[in-house]
């Protein structure tokens, strides 16, 4: 999360000078100048930036893999991830993990299901402002209480 000023006013600087929109291609060469405050944010070395962009294709072909999963007790079918990053392993170099086996193994599919909580939350929060989600909002909620009070009474018949 950024919260620099500079660099929130250079953004909003170059957007303004866009008719209030926001692209890429135009903060990119905006912090191609040396004295920008945006231009420690990226990668000069054309062989290292290669490098990355080539990781960043590698994890956006590993998410967009998709099986079609039957939903269980009904004959449909969904699309579902083939691999899953969870966040204990999304330290150092990272990495994904089947889903099947994911769901299988109980750590595994405990730390995926505290990550979608997670990733709910991170919902509510960035949707706050739209009272059209009222009842979705109003459903993570009570999804979020019953998966703490199932961690409490977890934890609490271990000690």
């Amino acid at each position: 999360m950024i919260t620099d000023e500079r660099i929130i006013a250079e953004l909003t600087r170059i957007a303004e000078k866009n008719g209030g929109v926001l692209r890429p291609e135009d903060v990119v060469e905006e912090a191609r100048d040396p004295r920008s405050p945006l231009h420690d944010q990226f990668d000069w070395d054309d062989s290292e930036a290669a490098h990355k962009w080539r990781l960043h294709q590698a994890r956006n072909l590993i998410r967009v893999c998709v099986r079609y999963v039957e939903v269980a007790g009904s004959h449909e079918k969904l699309p579902c991830r083939v691999w899953m990053s969870l966040s204990t392993d999304r330290s150092g170099d990272g990495g994904y993990r089947p889903l099947e086996y994911v769901l299988r193994v109980k750590t595994y599919r405990e730390q995926l299901l505290e990550d979608a909580m997670r990733e709910a939350e991170a919902f509510q929060r960035k949707y706050a402002m739209l009272s059209e989600l009222a009842e979705v909002h109003e459903a993570i909620s009570r999804a979020l209480a019953a998966w703490r009070r199932q961690l409490m009474s977890r934890a609490a018949a271990a000690d």
